[in-house]
């Protein structure tokens, strides 16, 4: 199957640029840098990705923010 997104950083990029916080985004930060809720969006978000067949399973497991 040919999937749409196949690298974290190219996830990462449709995220920030579909969130409601994006404007949270830091360059500089990593993920646990991040508050709660935009971690909880992130995840929400690789997991409706994964299950509209938009990024692979294996990307959703390593996949982070």
């Amino acid at each position: 199957m040919k999937y749409e997104i196949t690298t974290q950083k190219q996830l990462r990029l449709e995220f920030w640029e579909q969130s409601p916080c994006r404007q949270f985004y830091k360059v500089s930060y990593r993920q646990n840098d991040y508050s709660a809720t935009v971690r909880c969006e992130w995840l929400d978000f690789v997991d409706m990705m994964r299950r509209d067949g938009h990024i692979s399973e294996a990307l959703a497991f390593r996949a982070t923010l």
